[in-house]
């Protein structure tokens, strides 16, 4: 389960939006997708994400199949 309290992958953000990894980095790359480099891992914050998603910033300019999730 994933807490909001804690760090999370690439491999747990794009499960949490249904999503291929590379399209997390695509996001990052492109659309300013929040993210923190931890060495040489990105790493992620429930909260900050889900007020991306929520602000359209996974629905800029994307496909429709990515819209929903």
């Amino acid at each position: 389960m994933l807490t909001e309290d804690r760090w999370i992958s690439v491999e747990e953000i794009a499960v949490y939006l249904g999503v291929k990894r590379d399209t997390v980095y695509k996001w990052i790359d492109r659309r300013n997708m929040p993210a923190h480099k931890v060495g040489r891992l990105w790493k992620f914050r429930k909260d900050e994400v889900d007020e991306w998603v929520r602000s359209g910033g996974a629905a800029k300019n994307s496909n429709r199949k990515y819209d929903e999730h």
